[in-house]
């Protein structure tokens, strides 16, 4: 039977419900989470969680620099790839950056005419390191067609090397305050907010966005609509590793060192941020305000558990099983719409 509207012309279009975006419901589990170790903080330790405003800011600094890796895996895997190099490619940029910001005699074995080196001298080669590093990734995986998994696995061992190679294995510091006033602060948050809002207009209303989404929802279909797609795969590793650059110059200056163990499995953090933000592996979904409140939901929790005491090695399992989780009821959502 069919319904027909008030002025009995049109058929009426059937009702449906709206549904709230993927961030909101998020959000909540990232209030809830929160609200629990608050309850868990009174109940145990008569402390409050959420009151403790220095506990907060080192929270949120430290998923600054997570939070910039996940910008860039996020956008690698809405293209149905992946990226394991993030971590060791911060390390090297570190690394890089930080003998070129030490304001001591290494800087004047490398540029003898120079005390100290403007701020932005070690900020670009930093950057730079990382996007060649990505474009490298990109370039293998588009031109060669090897499985991002090893393209990137491959990077990572390189990467890890180069940085451990690079000095020896032995850490820089004493670096210029210039430099270091990168990490000071509030700088690295609004670094990383400044980041997420950028990328966020880009995927939501520009070609690169569109050309994103559509190479991970159908690559087949997307090359035949006349997207270059090798192109494009390499532009995303590109960003995708500049970056990692900028977070190993972030963290480095926060840290007043650069050291070749930095950001070890920093990864793996940034991929369950951004599955957990609602990224699907499959490609073709996610967003990046997801992704900034899944990097929110790993700092809380781990933030929360060393507040409650739980061992470091409990948290590890803990996070494993969530990022378990978070795949599954991503897969179980990919059905669903299917089914539909």
């Amino acid at each position: 039977m069919t319904v027909l509207s008030e002025n009995n012309l049109a058929p009426a279009r059937p009702r449906t419900r709206r549904r709230l975006p993927t961030e909101v419901g998020i959000l909540l589990v990232l209030v809830g989470i929160g609200l629990v170790f608050e309850l868990c903080g009174w109940m145990m330790r008569d402390q409050s969680f959420l009151m403790n405003s220095q506990r907060l800011v080192l929270m949120i600094l430290q998923v600054s620099i997570i939070g910039l890796i996940a910008i860039g895996v996020t956008q690698v895997i809405i293209t149905t790839g992946i990226d394991l190099s993030s971590g060791s490619v911060l390390a090297l940029s570190a690394m890089v950056a930080a003998s070129l910001a030490q304001g001591s005699d290494y800087t004047r074995a490398v540029f003898p005419s120079l005390t100290d080196l403007p701020m932005w001298v070690p900020l670009m080669a930093g950057l730079a390191v990382g996007l060649l590093a990505g474009a490298v990734n990109g370039s293998l995986i588009a031109m060669t067609g090897i499985p991002p998994f090893i393209a990137t696995l491959g990077m990572m061992v390189s990467a890890r090397g180069l940085a451990r190679f690079y000095t020896e294995g032995q850490p820089i510091s004493m670096l210029s305050d210039s430099y270091t006033a990168i990490g000071s602060g509030a700088m690295p948050v609004l670094i990383f907010l400044g980041v997420a809002a950028v990328f966020h207009v880009a995927l939501r209303y520009t070609k690169y966005g569109k050309y994103t989404y559509a190479i991970g929802g159908n690559m087949q279909a997307a090359r035949i609509s006349g997207i270059n797609v090798k192109r494009h795969l390499i532009i995303v590793y590109s960003i995708a590793g500049l970056l990692a650059g900028l977070a190993g110059v972030v963290a480095s200056a926060r840290a007043a060192s650069g050291q070749a163990g930095m950001g070890v499995s920093y990864e793996l953090d940034a991929i369950a941020a951004a599955v957990i933000g609602g990224t699907s592996l499959a490609g073709g979904v996610g967003r990046i305000t997801g992704t900034v409140i899944g990097a929110l939901i790993l700092g809380v929790m781990a933030s929360g558990f060393t507040f409650l005491g739980v061992d470091a090695y409990i948290q590890d399992i803990i996070k494993g099983l969530i990022i378990v989780a978070a795949v599954i009821i991503d897969q179980y959502r990919s059905k669903r719409k299917i089914k539909r």
